[in-house]
């Protein structure tokens, strides 16, 4: 059973659309989708230097999220219903 990545996509919509970085972020993503597995493989390996640092409670749901192609489209879909809602 797959676990819902929901809570975390949308803190992170919620915080790219408050910076008003949309356009650079879906770029971003559109570019880094192939190596999903790759950047999340990144933030395992860094996990003892960043917990050490900062607490996450979060920081390996978030790297777990990464790892499906399928999270990293629903953040774009979320950032582009996010634009299109501002227009209006």
């Amino acid at each position: 059973m797959e676990e819902k990545y929901d809570d975390i996509i949308e803190k992170i919509v919620k915080k790219i659309l408050h910076l008003k970085l949309e356009v650079p972020a879906i770029l971003l993503l559109e570019t880094m989708k192939p190596l999903s597995f790759v950047a999340s493989q990144f933030f395992v390996f860094f996990e003892p230097f960043v917990q050490s640092v900062f607490s996450f409670k979060n920081y390996e749901r978030f790297y777990k999220m990464l790892e499906n192609r399928e999270n990293i489209e629903k953040i774009i879909e979320e950032l582009e219903k996010g634009i299109v809602g501002k227009e209006k």
